[in-house]
């Protein structure tokens, strides 16, 4: 570990990792959090908990606020884990001098993201600090949910798996970077930010065989990837060409130098499905605006255990590594 905390700790790569299991894991070790999940399952299995904190700039753009992003977040980290939300805590930091009308539009799109997730907040906090003491407004939430099919976990992939993507990837820290660096594009680029729950509920109703839910949030898709590579001891042999990015994304990507796959999102999610169910599992999604590219990716091997493998139309193949440094601090 370094001796100062840096920008790329919290990207959601190499260093997020270090950070984490070098400082908080070591001092908090326990059977539960262990697991890495994006939420723990507590009480005899029978609800989900987790919690997260956003500090997005800027506040506002394409598709989303920070306040929708904070329901969003939390919920979807309970979905991942075949859990309802239901009960959300709400804690802000306010920058002294921060606009009134501005906190009450952020809380109206909170309010209108608890609703499509069938959650309220129970609790919370508030606290306003100096001018300069914060970035305008930071936002933590957490939650609990009821958990519908116990059993998802990363941990618990095998080579009777397919890995799937609700639908195209990167919209998110596209936008994001696209608001923050003033870039303007005659396009409907905007961030993917969407509540969850509705299509992890639409599988478990049809009985899909679920092993394993992840949102690919910091560190994008490449993030989970190898997160489940390692926790499940197995190698992930990725189609590059079947990895769906759209025009605008690639774009920005070719652009700046940037991997689709890095690139945080807040509404795709990557899906471990046993192969019999696969197929189905696409068709149920694509009945959802947006996950029309909704699609198989990649096959779980034993080729190389722990790593994830990105194979080229052109028959050539690389390691597909966790994202290391710098890419887009605040992204979330």
């Amino acid at each position: 570990m370094n001796k100062t905390i840096s920008l790329a700790c919290g990207n959601g790569g190499e260093e997020n990792n270090e950070l984490i299991s070098k400082v908080f894991y070591k001092a908090f070790k326990n059977d539960i959090l262990e697991k890495s999940e994006d939420a723990a399952i507590i009480h005899g299995g029978e609800l989900a908990f987790s919690t997260d904190s956003f500090t997005v700039s800027p506040l506002f753009f394409a598709g989303a606020d920070i306040g929708k992003l904070a329901i969003c977040g939390t919920c979807n980290d309970l979905a991942m884990m075949g859990a309802k939300p239901k009960y959300l805590t709400c804690s802000v930091i306010i920058e002294e001098g921060f606009e009134t009308s501005e906190l009450e539009r952020i809380v109206a799109s909170m309010k209108s993201e608890l609703e499509k997730n069938g959650a309220i907040v129970v609790s919370g906090d508030t606290k306003v600090v100096p001018r300069g003491s914060v970035d305008k407004i930071f936002i933590n939430t957490t939650g609990i949910g009821e958990v519908q099919k116990k059993g998802i976990s990363s941990n618990n992939i095998t080579t009777e798996d397919l890995i799937l993507v609700n639908r195209d990837i990167g919209c998110h820290g596209a936008t994001i970077f696209a608001a923050r660096e003033g870039i303007e594009m005659s396009s409907n680029l905007q961030s993917d930010c969407e509540s969850l729950y509705p299509q992890v509920k639409a599988l478990l109703d049809a009985g899909i065989n679920i092993t394993a839910l992840r949102d690919a949030t910091r560190g994008g898709v490449s993030a989970v990837l190898n997160e489940w590579a390692k926790q499940s001891n197995i190698c992930i042999e990725v189609e590059e060409e079947k990895i769906p990015v759209s025009d605008e994304v690639a774009g920005i990507c070719e652009m700046l130098g940037f991997e689709a796959t890095a690139l945080a999102n807040e509404g795709t999610f990557v899906l471990a499905i046993k192969k019999e169910d696969a197929p189905k599992a696409c068709e149920i999604l694509k009945t959802f605006k947006n996950c029309s590219q909704a699609t198989v990716i990649a096959k779980v091997t034993q080729k190389h255990l722990k790593k994830v493998i990105l194979n080229s139309s052109w028959g050539t193949s690389r390691f597909l590594e966790t994202p290391n440094g710098e890419l887009l601090p605040r992204i979330c």
